[in-house]
This record gives C-alpha cells, sequence and structure tokens, in this order.
C-alpha cells in the first residue's frame, strides 16, 4: 500500500484557546495544562500527552507516543481566555466549582488563573432557563451579539500575540432544538441571524463567530450548534475543522466499551436503565426538562448505532432503553451513575450487569478539552476542513456526514483516530490481520 506524508504547517507560535464558558470543566482543564505546564501534576487521561501509537508491523517495535509521532503543539504554547455569564475569574470558578483541592491543585497556579476573566457571553436565559448571570452583553440583535464575539476573538488574539486560535463549548446544555429551515444552507442562517430568528441560539453565534475569524469550532455540549448542515457549509468555506458534539467522559463512556462487548459475542439486551445524580452546574440547568431533552437525545442514540437492532432483531430488536439525571447539589462535581443491564445468552436465559460508577465529571472531561484543542489545531495546518469525523472518540454523539450512520463503538473510534494519524503521517494504516506471521 503507497504511502504519503501529508504537509502539516509547523506548530509555530502560541494558540489561543478560547472556552465558552468557565465552569467546572474549563477551570479544571485550565488548571490541570498550568499545573502539567510547571511539572507539578502528569497529564492522566489524555491521549495526546501518555498515549502512544503502534507504527508498521507488530515485530517492528516501533511504538513512539502521539506527541512526538505527530506535530502538535505543545502545552506551553497555549494560552487560555473564556467568555462565562458569571464574572469569576478562572481561580475563583475552581474554588467555588470544588472539584480540584484548593492547596494541592488551585493555590501553585493561583496568579496564572487569576488573569483569566472571562469576557461577557453572549447569553440568553430562554435557552437556559437555569443560570442567570449578571456578565452578559447587552442583546440587542443577534448579528450585533456576533460582530461582539468576533470582536472578542481578534481582540485576545492580538493582546496575547497568538498565531492561531480555537474556540471549544464547555457551556451549560441548551434547550432542545430540531434542524429547521434556518439551519439548512449558510444563506438562511445569516438570514435567520438577522432576523433575530429563535431557531439560532446562543451557541450558534459561537460557532459562527469562531468559524468567521478562522478559528476552528468543538462543541463539547450535546447542543445543536454546528451539527448542521449550514455551519458545515460555514466550516467548508472558512477551510477550517469543527467537531462535535457533548464530550464523552462517563456513563456514555461505560455504554460505548459494554455494548459493543454484547455485540462482539452475541448476548441479547432486553433493556439498559440508566440513572444518574450531580450536583454540579451542569445538573443544575439539566433539571430543566426542555435542557435534559437535549442531553437524553444524546444519550440515547448511542445504543441503536452500535448494536444495530435492523440486522439482529432477535438480540436487539426490543431493547428497553431509560435515561435519567437527577440534581442532587450534595454530590457536587462528584457524578454517580448506575447502570442495570438486563442481558440474555444461550437459549434464551436472563443475566445481569449492574454497574456503578462513582466518577469525577470533570476529572474526566478535563483531558478531553486539552486533547481535543490539540487535535484540531493538527487538523486545522492539515488543511482538514468540515467535520472531523476521526474525533468521533472524544463525543457521546459524534458528528458525521449525513450518507453514513455515526461510529459509536469507542474501540472502532480508537482504530478511526489512530489511522488518521498514520494517514497524516505516510504511515501504513493497521488492520490487525496478521497472516504476513505465519506464512512461510
Amino acid at each position: 500500500m503507497e504511502t504519503s506524508k501529508h504537509y502539516i504547517e509547523p506548530a509555530a507560535g502560541r494558540l489561543g484557546v478560547l472556552t465558552v464558558g468557565l465552569g467546572a470543566v474549563a477551570s479544571t482543564a485550565i488548571a490541570g495544562v498550568e499545573l502539567i505546564k510547571r511539572g507539578l501534576a502528569e497529564p492522566i487521561g489524555s491521549v495526546t500527552q501518555m498515549g502512544t501509537i503502534r507504527l508498521g508491523k507488530r515485530n517492528e517495535h516501533r511504538v513512539p507516543l502521539i506527541r512526538d509521532f505527530v506535530p502538535l503543539a505543545g502545552m506551553d504554547q497555549l494560552v487560555f481566555g473564556a467568555w462565562d455569564p458569571f464574572p469569576d475569574t478562572a481561580y475563583e470558578a475552581a474554588l467555588k466549582c470544588g472539584v480540584l483541592d484548593r492547596h494541592t491543585h488551585i493555590a501553585p497556579v493561583a496568579a496564572a488563573l487569576k488573569e483569566i476573566e472571562p469576557m461577557p457571553a453572549a447569553f440568553n436565559r430562554d435557552y437556559v432557563r437555569r443560570l442567570d448571570g449578571s456578565n452578559v452583553k447587552p442583546e440587542v440583535n443577534k448579528r450585533d451579539l456576533v460582530e461582539a464575539l468576533r470582536q472578542d476573538i481578534r481582540d485576545f488574539k492580538a493582546a496575547h500575540s497568538c498565531d492561531r486560535m480555537i474556540v471549544i463549548n464547555c457551556a451549560s446544555t441548551e434547550i432542545f432544538l430540531e434542524p429547521g429551515p434556518a439551519h439548512q444552507d449558510l444563506g438562511a442562517l445569516d438570514a435567520a441571524i438577522d432576523a433575530n430568528d429563535k431557531s439560532v441560539p446562543p451557541s450558534m453565534l459561537y460557532a459562527y463567530a469562531a468559524l468567521k475569524e478562522g478559528a476552528p469550532f468543538i462543541n463539547g455540549a450535546p447542543n445543536l450548534t454546528v451539527d448542521v448542515a449550514a455551519m458545515v457549509e460555514l466550516a467548508r468555506t472558512a477551510g477550517m475543522p469543527i467537531a462535535g458534539k457533548d464530550f464523552k467522559s462517563g456513563q456514555t463512556l461505560l455504554k460505548t466499551v459494554l455494548a459493543p462487548m454484547l455485540k462482539a459475542r452475541m448476548l441479547g439486551l432486553a433493556g439498559w436503565y440508566s440513572t444518574n445524580i450531580l450536583g454540579n452546574r451542569d445538573g443544575e440547568v439539566l433539571d430543566d426538562p426542555d435542557s435534559f431533552r437535549t442531553k437524553e437525545a444524546s444519550k440515547l442514540g448511542v445504543l441503536e448505532h452500535i448494536l444495530q437492532p435492523s440486522l439482529y432483531p432477535q438480540l436487539y430488536g426490543d431493547v428497553y432503553h431509560k435515561v435519567r439525571i437527577n440534581y442532587y447539589p450534595p454530590r457536587g462535581d462528584s457524578k454517580e451513575g448506575w447502570d442495570n443491564i438486563d442481558i440474555f445468552g444461550w437459549l434464551g436465559y436472563p443475566m445481569q450487569i449492574k454497574v456503578d460508577f462513582l466518577c469525577r465529571d470533570s476529572i474526566l472531561a478535563a483531558p478531553l478539552v486539552l486533547d481535543l484543542v490539540l487535535f484540531t489545531d493538527l487538523a486545522q495546518r492539515a488543511g482538514l476542513t468540515g467535520i472531523q469525523e476521526w474525533l468521533s472518540f472524544y463525543f457521546k454523539s459524534p458528528q458525521h456526514s449525513p450518507s453514513v450512520y455515526p461510529e459509536h463503538d469507542l474501540f472502532i473510534q480508537q482504530t478511526k483516530l489512530k489511522n488518521t494519524l498514520r494517514w497524516l503521517m505516510g504511515e501504513e494504516q493497521i488492520t490487525h490481520l496478521g497472516m504476513e506471521y505465519y506464512q512461510d
């Protein structure tokens, strides 16, 4: 198989990273990066920093670190900023969110965190009803908000001498929206923005502004945002990558591991009941039924696409799948997810799997923020535009071409990610066939 290395622009200069939202996920990610820069912590959970990639045949023993194989930006090149409806600095946000130990993991980087003061947010309570902050841009109209956000990006880039910019959405879940006429193409979207159409939520304004300013956009929330034809067109027109949606960090991460196991062994599934308790800002927002509906849609699609009931009706044709999220303030960011899984095996005999995942929501999400920023910057420098399906590894509801179904299986996603890196660097794809080891 002939391979050729793709041209990738060098990762020179400073990479500005603007987070939409400066809550638990963003403040935890930023504090972690600052600690790691200073040698005060290890980047546990980060594939870009700790992961390896096999090259060539197994007996060649070429297994470099990913960060040594592809030309990623260094962590010391990252410069962070944010928008948030609350005026707290990253330092104050990290303290209030209560994810990190204030003495071990906040105090050593306090000076850096205090420098990150959030810019006023493009925020509207019609879309996120359980929050009400004071650090908000006056909403004259949506076109003016877009222009204000574009100016924010330009000002940040100039003030911090950044060579490139990336915007990543770490904000709260908006109410449920479905694609409509305003989202069909870029012309319709522009008209909808000018008309203050309610089908254009704040998250879409951030994405529009980012892409217009030559900044890739990553959607870590389950909102529609860039997952519409108009935004894909804009990304293509602007020559920018987009990726999303909804960070895959907790219960759904486990689903994308366990469901492929059932399918691989042809074990049947009768039902899967999932419930969560969490007490952070995310939990508070999801206590609103319309915001929960957005999250529910993101979480429910996983099993159907992995198990393919149309191909295996005897095994997966009548699965009862229920997802619940309950706001429970005493738990804070320490989310607990319970799964009751009713399966059946040989001759139809029933069995059960029970999972109790006591996780830390933002601790799992923070390394995803880092990886997505670095990989998306790589995509931009490699000239990859539009949907970056190879980054589906990081998302609950991966954005994909309309011509194909989304791939949710974590291990297929991992193979796609690593094969994309091999393809970029002119290395052969790994198929795991291995017949050459057993032929004379």
